[in-house]
């Protein structure tokens, strides 16, 4: 059985580490690479860097800053947040990032999914898919930061970017996103159950009970978490305890 992955995010905006709910509300929590250190020290499995306003205010990433953060890093690190095209996707990696998180522009131009596969490898292509739910029970995709529906289903955009290479997909519940309620155990559980390529649970983690249960129920090959461990309510270390003591094999 393969070890369940913790990965904490960096949600950054200005060059500093922000929380909100649901995409809004936002809070500083810190500065990214003294949080990205500190998470490595802790045991992380990996970790997310996403620049959260990039795509919505047309700008690129700050890859002055994704370099320092990679200085810093022996675990595996993604980075996404105003990825535009293949010439960004390249840069990211070229400046430390070990993969790559496409969100709005593999909606507009699911071809750049191949494209980064093909050049760098499926395992660098993660395609991240924020869903909300609809009225009528299904969920759909958002694109710019959560501030565009696309009217595309959550469910067959992640089969069709598989299809397309990505390595890996990092769903994230817009409704659940900063809510500490948990995890959108369904909608996981739907997606993992019909991907064959890892599936990253996001939005709602609020304790130990929700972790087991994402990995459980939703099926989930790994967990994001970012308030939880930004506030202190939670080390790795001891979500990790919690969880092997429940039965779920993770890396101690």
């Amino acid at each position: 059985m393969l070890c369940k992955r913790i990965i904490p995010c960096l949600d950054v905006q200005d060059g500093r580490t922000v929380k909100g709910v649901k995409f809004q509300q936002l809070k500083d929590m810190g500065d990214p690479v003294e949080l990205a250190v500190r998470y490595q020290e802790q045991r992380a499995d990996e970790l997310v860097f996403l620049d959260i306003t990039a795509t919505r205010r047309g700008r690129s990433i700050v890859y002055d800053l994704v370099r320092r953060v990679s200085r810093e890093l022996l675990i595996p690190f993604t980075v996404g947040g105003g990825v535009r095209s293949f010439d960004d996707a390249s840069r990211l990696l070229e400046s430390g990032a070990d993969k790559v998180s496409v969100n709005t522009a593999a909606v507009n131009e699911p071809q750049l999914i191949t494209r980064v596969a093909d050049r760098y490898g499926s395992q660098c292509c993660v395609v991240a898919v924020d869903a909300r739910r609809t009225p009528d029970g299904g969920c759909e995709v958002l694109t710019s930061g959560g501030t565009n529906p696309t009217g595309l289903d959550a469910l067959d955009w992640c089969g069709r970017a598989e299809e397309l290479g990505a390595g890996e997909i990092l769903l994230t519940s817009w409704d659940q996103d900063g809510t500490t309620d948990g995890f959108d155990l369904e909608l996981t559980s739907r997606v993992s159950g019909s991907a064959g390529i890892p599936v990253i649970a996001s939005g709602g983690a609020g304790g130990p009970s929700h972790f087991v249960d994402v990995f459980t129920t939703g099926k989930a090959d790994a967990a994001l978490a970012a308030g939880i461990f930004h506030r202190g309510e939670w080390s790795i270390p001891r979500l990790k305890k919690k969880l092997y003591q429940k039965g779920i094999e993770v890396r101690l």
